[in-house]
């Protein structure tokens, strides 16, 4: 493995035991995980979303890509970012995730499914 950045959206910061949001583009933060090549941890860095669902100037799809992640791990994403990010070249996985910490563990042990389907309802809850 390479050295990696994946990013995962969650409800507030506390570190890599941040509780991972419902909804990739109305999450209130996003961690963004520097990974060594071994898979652990790095570097975790919280940052506001200050995308357009929550009153930003632009789009999550935008301000997330800047950032240039080779990956996100999310509950769940709409159609828009979805493909934003599949014509991006960003993979997208989902699985069972709780916190940061054992997304990141789930994504490095190969756990996680490639996500091929928005949601169907983007008013998810955190």
């Amino acid at each position: 493995m390479q050295d990696m950045k994946v990013i995962v959206p969650v409800v507030r910061d506390e570190g890599p035991k941040s509780v991972v949001a419902d909804h990739f583009g109305r999450a209130p933060y996003f961690a963004i995980v520097e990974l060594k090549k071994d898979g652990t941890i790095d570097k975790i860095e919280v940052i506001e979303n200050r995308g357009e669902h929550l009153g930003g100037s632009v789009s999550v799809e935008e301000l997330i890509g800047e950032l240039k992640p080779d990956a996100l791990l999310v509950k769940g994403m709409g159609p828009r970012g979805l493909d934003a990010f599949q014509r991006r070249g960003v993979a997208v996985f989902t699985g069972v995730l709780e916190t940061v910490e054992g997304a990141v563990q789930s994504y490095v042990k190969g756990k996680l499914r490639g996500l091929t389907e928005p949601c169907r309802d983007a008013r998810h809850r955190f």
